[in-house]
C-alpha cells in the first residue's frame, strides 16, 4: 500500500515539476477552437473564389500571405505573389475573372498542432475546365488567415493518365 502511495505520489510530483520547467509560451498555447478555425479558413477560401469571380484584384491578394506561391494547372506555373498578380492584372483589369464554385461537402480542413497553420483540398467546378481541385496551405498572420500557397490542379483519371501523358510529351518541344 505504502508503496502504491509512493508511486502515485512520485508520478504526480514528476509531472508538476515538469510542468513548471515548461517555459510560459509553452504553458500558455491554448487548446484551438478548431470549428472557428475551419471556419475562418473556410471564409477565406471562399472569398478567394468570389473575389477571382468578380475579378475583384485589390481584395484578392489581400487573402495571400507576402510570400505565398500560386502553382496553377500549367506545370510551368509557379508564381510568387508578385508574378501571380502581373500575371493576372491584365485579365482582372478588364474586368475578366474565372469563376470556380465549391461542390458541397468537398472542402476538407486540417491543423497543426498549434492551431496556426492549416492545409485543405477542395473539389471545384469551373465552366471551362471541369471538375478541379484546389489544395494548399494558410497560416495565421497576425490573427488572420492567410494563404501561403495555392495549388490548382485538374484531376486526371487513372485510365486516361496515359494518353494525356503521351499527348503533353507530343506538345513538348524536343
Amino acid at each position: 500500500m505504502l508503496r502504491r502511495c509512493f508511486c502515485s505520489s512520485t508520478i504526480v510530483l514528476f509531472i508538476v515539476f515538469a510542468s513548471a520547467c515548461t517555459t510560459p509560451a509553452e504553458r500558455d498555447i491554448a487548446e484551438p477552437d478548431l470549428a472557428a478555425a475551419r471556419s475562418a479558413v473556410s471564409g477565406v477560401l471562399d472569398a478567394l473564389h468570389h473575389n477571382a469571380s468578380l475579378a475583384d484584384e485589390e481584395p484578392y491578394f489581400a487573402l495571400f500571405a507576402t510570400n505565398a506561391v500560386f502553382l496553377g494547372t500549367d506545370g510551368t506555373e509557379r508564381w510568387t505573389v508578385d508574378e501571380f498578380r502581373g500575371y493576372v492584372h491584365p485579365y482582372f483589369d478588364r474586368g475578366q475573372g474565372w469563376t470556380y464554385t465549391l461542390r458541397e461537402g468537398r472542402r476538407k480542413i486540417e491543423f497543426d498542432a498549434t492551431g496556426s497553420v492549416a492545409w485543405f483540398d477542395e473539389v471545384l467546378d469551373n465552366d471551362n475546365y471541369g471538375e478541379c481541385r484546389g489544395t494548399g496551405v494558410l497560416e495565421l498572420v497576425d490573427g488572420q488567415w492567410k494563404i501561403a500557397q495555392y495549388n490548382l490542379t485538374i484531376p486526371i483519371p487513372n485510365a486516361l493518365a496515359n494518353d494525356v501523358v503521351a499527348m503533353i510529351h507530343g506538345a513538348m518541344p524536343q
